[in-house]
This record gives structure tokens, C-alpha cells and sequence, in this order.
């Protein structure tokens, strides 16, 4: 099994300087900002499941 993934940059400014986080699982600070922030896997889409929420079928 591989290492889990870490971000690559703040979602917040951008900047790549971060460090895990003393808050728990997937916890993450970034220097630059200032900012804590935590990821976290929430689950699989069901399958057919579009990111379009405008209602509209495509063409």
C-alpha cells in the first residue's frame, strides 16, 4: 500500500510551505498564511453523478 497523499500547496494563499498539522489526521498548517486547514476523503460519487448543477442536459 502507498503513503497517503499530501497537498501540494494552501488552499487558502496558494504557497507550498506546509507542515502536518498538531490537530489530528490530515491536519495541515501553512506558514506563509498563517492557516490550519484539514482534508478529509468524504466518499465515492455514484456512478452517472455530474458536477453540472445548472439542471441542463448536455448536448
Amino acid at each position: 500500500m502507498s503513503e497517503r497523499a499530501a497537498p501540494f500547496h494552501c488552499p487558502y494563499c496558494g504557497d507550498e510551505d506546509l507542515r502536518p498539522g498538531e490537530q489530528g489526521h490530515g491536519a495541515w498548517e501553512c506558514r506563509a498564511c498563517s492557516r490550519a486547514f484539514q482534508l478529509k476523503f468524504l466518499g465515492l460519487l455514484a456512478p452517472g453523478t455530474s458536477s453540472d448543477s445548472t439542471g441542463r442536459e448536455e448536448i
